[in-house]
């Protein structure tokens, strides 16, 4: 702590401070409340919404309504929020981060804001992890709000349409935050307003909120159809990745993930491909099949990154170690795994719609969140989403002890050390936590165990009910719990009878994580409400942070004083050396979040204004004017492709631009070049719009009513199917952009100026497809009808042109006023067009 944070306060201290004023109302209320009867607290609901239909905040009632919450809680389950939650309540509500550590009660805290956020009748978000949290709280929490007459409903992954529909139209959602934002997606993918399920994002309260907007930022949210490409070249690919030789051939570089080709790897692959020229830009895709080849087998390594079951590679959470059922990675990289391990290769996936978890999140009204660990993130919270964290103080004061690391020289030897520790501690009954930082690690520790004779639980991290029961036993005498050092987040690990005499719950975290958060997270898991506790962690320098970030000091330290395997150092600035290795990690990965923001950064300005015009077209009744508005744009951008530059042949050039327009609108020789080679530019284009209206109009009386929807449906198919490719081509660009920087560019401005014409060329070509598929639509007639019509079409002696508006049903004269209701007699205006 600096010396103006010892004089001053630290930020958070200064906020709590200005907060407590208003926790102090709140608790005053507390014997007003108690005297109430359960229905006049009900109705206390009924009177803030009048309140706020008269013209009050959410602030001008937050005490009474925080009052009447925390009665409410009391009455329907039994607790009643501290002083502190209280605090990390408004915190909440003021859309901001409240950090309190674990055990503090953070899933009683989001009732207070939730209460008072869904009286404004728009609708509150409730996001956790994991299915399992969201129905677990919503039946626990929900208590709570249906017995002040509020309806809470739950976002789950088997739910349908319908139940979806049901459950956001409640007053408070409970929701994992992939579900929320593939139902965002999907809401903007369907073709009538009646399908959607979400109302609007109005307010959210993200409960582990790193997890969800650090961790899970990194991979986009994308959902995707089956691709058409050949899976022959991921096995050619992953053959010459097979046969090259590290150091000779290609660069490995662990901190950031990435493989490259040197000069004499390059000489291979052109070898190998038979190219001339591997660097070449019609060699990219043998370019990006040769990375992830290498990639998969050079950097992603099974039992951390995934694991192969049942002949299928199923991706591993590097936060959890949990199975990440039916995901994927994406970019061809999967693919690329699977051509290594030997198992079928699926097809390359299309992405049809995404969006990263940034920008979901960014989209809502107000946004704020709650976590054990949040301070060491805070610049990024700041940057990105606009949040502040405030630490919220502890109930009881934390009475934990957490112990100096211990180092050794290799991985087995701190293994055995933490064995040892295992089995000492387990004779005293304390019982144990034990994190690892993969399922790989787990497995090795309980075979050490097991030879030891320990008894000893293993989470698998498969399912998260089995994983939150076992987890909730973790405090009883005598019980040994391996977990990944996430595993169980969100559930209380309370204490058997006697075990804080034995010291209380004990961690051992048996190797740092990247991040100072998953670290804090495992120790927080102890020391629950002042309850006694106690961490360590155990650390090799063999271990993959140390190895990769850890400082050569500490190495040629641990040389000089000539450790032995079983022998271990402490000291205060291995623990600095260990930190500073950790922030160095947490840098590149947020640098890593931050650069893929710039890119979707691009990507949502364009989302925005490709869903704004769905929702504007599913929303509204009459499009014809926009349509209109359409056409004038493509005669506008044909006349100037055609006409702009100065040419020797005119008549030529008009000859060209009426071949397009009949070819986009109106059937051949409805205008000659005779009719317009006399006008200017302006004029001509004049002309065209005139006749393509009146053309219009005609196609329009053929289908009546039909053909506002028709306008609509087309419109949003041709919509989504050009933005499917759009975002296919901007992945490709975004593969590839990254080359620039040899150029002297910035590869985040090539890419978004480059992205921004090529979202231009989709608009029009959007415009143009649609107008084309509305002038060229026909009337589908029964095969009844279409054989009576050509009866009398054979038998009718008529010399009367036979237009697109001239049906038997209802025959126009030549010399009869034009419908299209110009003036003109038929045959001077629409009947040229038969």
């Amino acid at each position: 702590m600096g010396l103006m944070s010892k004089i001053f306060g630290t930020y958070s201290d200064r906020e709590v401070k200005r907060i407590i004023p208003v926790a102090d109302k709140i608790m005053a209320l507390e014997s007003q409340m108690g005297s109430l009867s359960d229905e006049e607290l009900r109705n206390k609901t009924e009177e803030f919404k009048e309140r706020l239909s008269k013209g009050e905040t959410l602030d001008d009632i937050l005490v009474e309504a925080f009052a009447v919450c925390r009665e409410g809680a009391y009455r329907a389950i039994g607790l009643k929020p501290y002083k502190v939650q209280l605090i990390g309540g408004i915190v909440l509500h003021q859309g901001r981060i409240s950090e309190m550590k674990t055990g503090e009660g953070k899933t009683l805290v989001a009732t207070l804001p939730a209460y008072l956020n869904a009286l404004a009748g728009k609708g509150v978000h409730i996001v956790t992890v994991n299915d399992y949290l969201a129905k677990r709280d919503k039946d626990e929490m929900g208590q709570v709000f249906e017995f002040l007459g509020l309806r809470t409903g739950v976002i789950l992954h088997n739910l349908n349409n319908d139940e979806r529909r049901e459950a956001y139209n409640c007053d408070i959602t409970y929701g994992t935050n992939s579900e929320l934002g593939f139902d965002y997606l999907r809401d903007n993918m369907v073709v009538y307003k009646e399908e959607r399920v979400q109302r609007g994002l109005n307010y959210a309260i993200v409960d582990e909120v790193d997890s969800i907007l650090i961790d899970e930022a990194r991979t986009p949210l994308i959902i995707s159809g089956q691709g058409d490409k050949s899976t022959d070249f991921y096995k050619v690919a992953d053959y010459f990745a097979k046969s090259l030789r590290t150091e000779a051939d290609f660069t490995l570089d662990e901190k950031t993930k990435a493989v490259l080709l040197t000069d004499e790897g390059v000489q291979k692959a052109e070898k190998f491909y038979h190219l001339e020229n591997y660097a070449d830009a019609e060699n990219m895709h043998i370019q990006h099949h040769t990375v992830q080849a290498l990639k998969a087998n050079y950097i992603m390594k099974e039992g951390v990154d995934y694991l192969v079951r049942e002949e299928e590679v199923m991706i591993v959470d590097e936060f959890t170690g949990r199975v990440m059922e039916g995901r994927r990675y994406s970019d061809g990289l999967h693919q690329a795994i699977e051509a290594k391990e030997g198992v079928k290769v699926q097809k390359e996936s299309k992405t049809l719609a995404t969006i990263t978890y940034q920008n979901y999140f960014r989209m809502y009204t107000k946004l704020s969140g709650m976590t054990g660990t949040a301070q060491t993130e805070e610049i990024e919270f700041r940057e990105i989403y606009g949040l502040d964290v405030v630490l919220i103080p502890t109930n009881r004061p934390v009475q934990r002890i957490d112990q100096p690391d211990l180092v050794y020289k290799t991985e087995m030897g701190k293994f055995l050390a933490v064995v040892n520790e295992i089995e000492e501690t387990y004779k005293k009954g304390q019982p144990m936590l034990v994190g690892t930082v993969s399922i790989e690690k787990s497995e090795l520790l309980s075979s050490l165990l097991r030879k030891k004779g320990v008894p000893h639980q293993v989470l698998n991290a498969k399912y998260h009910e089995k994983e939150a029961e076992i987890i909730s036993h973790a405090g009883e005498r005598g019980m040994v719990t391996i977990a990944t050092n996430m595993a169980g987040r969100g559930t209380d690990i309370k204490l058997g009878d006697g075990i804080l005499d034995l010291g209380g719950l004990k961690i051992i975290g048996t190797e740092r994580h990247e991040s100072r958060r998953i670290d804090n997270q495992l120790r927080g898991r102890a020391g629950r409400q002042g309850d006694a506790g106690e961490s360590r962690f155990y650390v090799s320098l063999e271990d993959d942070l140390m190895r990769i970030f850890g400082s050569d000091r500490i190495k040629s330290m641990v040389e000089t004083l000539g450790l032995e395997d079983d022998e271990a150092i402490e000291s205060k600035m291995v623990s600095k050396a260990i930190e500073s290795a950790q922030k160095k990690v947490e840098g590149n990965n947020f640098d890593v979040r931050k650069s893929l923001i710039k890119y979707d950064d691009v990507m949502n300005l364009q989302r925005e204004i490709i869903y704004e015009e769905r929702s504007r077209v599913l929303e509204g009744e009459n499009i014809k004017e926009h349509i209109l508005e359409m056409v004038n744009e493509v005669v506008d951008a044909q006349v100037e492709a055609h006409l702009g530059t100065a040419s020797d042949d005119r008549d030529a050039d008009i000859a060209k631009l009426l071949a397009v327009i009949h070819d986009l609108y109106l059937p051949q020789g409805v205008i000659e070049v005779e009719d317009i080679n006399e006008l200017n530019d302006e004029e001509l284009k004049d002309k065209l719009k005139v006749a393509l209206a009146r053309y219009y109009d005609i196609k329009e009386a053929e289908f009546g009513e039909q053909m506002r929807e028709i306008e609509r449906v087309i419109l949003l198919k041709v919509v989504d199917t050009k933005w499917m490719d759009h975002i296919d081509s901007m992945d490709h660009l975004k593969q590839y952009i990254g080359l620039r920087a040899y150029k002297q560019q910035d590869p985040t401005q090539a890419y978004q100026f480059e992205g921004s014409a090529m979202f231009d060329e989709m608009i029009y070509a959007i415009k143009e497809e649609t107008t084309k598929y509305l002038f060229h639509i026909q009337v589908q007639r029964a095969p009844e009808e279409r054989e009576k019509v050509a009866v009398e079409t054979s038998t009718n002696q008529s010399s009367e042109p036979q237009g697109p508006i001239k049906r038997e049903e209802d025959k126009i004269g030549r010399n009869d006023p034009c419908p299209c209701g110009s003036g003109k007699k038929y045959k001077n205006c629409c009947g040229r067009m038969a």
